[in-house]
């Protein structure tokens, strides 16, 4: 990435907002494939699906403790300001992390996202595959979870995923802005008088060790109750 003389490098995602980030779009990606293939790989659908829930955990949790820009209040703006920017009355540190409009992106995937494994949990295609939450809910919401995970859920999520790749598109070649490489370097370029009022996120060895604890510990905490309890 190539800056202005009048620009100037910010951290805006930490490293462990990065490897999350497309850590998620690869296991979300492999799990509609997986679903789709059905069979044995159906297998591999279920070790996906443990791995989002642990992904989606771990964020979370970096919600709260994580860099800067990653912390939840970082993008959660009310409905007055989505308005504001929507009429081009942003403010600087809008075009910094999540904009206004890219937060409701965001929200919509985490929600949608935990729906969907919340209801593969308690799914039950009376073939041969079942979710471990199956035993300890009805059948009826059995019924309903699976029919929610295989019809609507799936199709919400690939939906809000191409949005979300045509927001990144649109912001690349009609606003001039690459949404991509920040999100792989975790630096981005911002005007130099405003850079100096704007926060870094915190990305040193510290913070990344305490990430990779984090997610080892959720990592754990899943595996053991699907192991206990599936």
């Amino acid at each position: 990435m190539t800056t202005c003389m009048n620009e100037r490098l910010l951290r805006v995602w930490d490293l462990p907002t990065r490897v999350f980030h497309w850590l998620l779009a690869f296991c979300v990606v492999s799990s509609l494939i997986s679903g789709q293939v059905g069979g044995d790989a159906m297998e591999w659908h279920f070790r996906l699906g443990y791995c989002i829930i642990a992904l989606l955990l771990f964020r979370v949790v970096w919600g709260f403790v994580g860099g800067h820009w990653s912390r939840f209040k970082q993008f959660f703006y009310s409905p007055l300001t989505i308005i504001r920017y929507l009429r081009g009355q942003g403010k600087p540190e809008h075009e910094v992390g999540h904009n206004p409009l890219g937060s409701l992106s965001v929200w919509g995937l985490l929600f949608i996202l935990i729906a969907q494994v919340s209801t593969g949990l308690m799914s039950d295609d009376d073939i041969a595959s079942q979710g471990p939450l199956v035993k300890f809910v009805s059948a009826v919401t059995s019924g309903l979870a699976t029919s929610y995970h295989k019809h609507w859920g799936k199709w919400i999520i690939i939906l809000l995923v191409c949005l979300h790749v045509a927001a990144i598109l649109f912001y690349l070649f009609k606003k001039n802005q690459n949404l991509i490489t920040p999100m792989l370097k975790g630096d981005k370029p911002i005007d130099a008088g405003a850079s100096h009022a704007l926060p870094s996120s915190k990305d040193q060895l510290a913070q990344r060790i305490a990430a990779l604890v984090i997610f080892a510990v959720i990592a754990l905490g899943v595996a053991y109750a699907v192991q206990h309890f599936g």
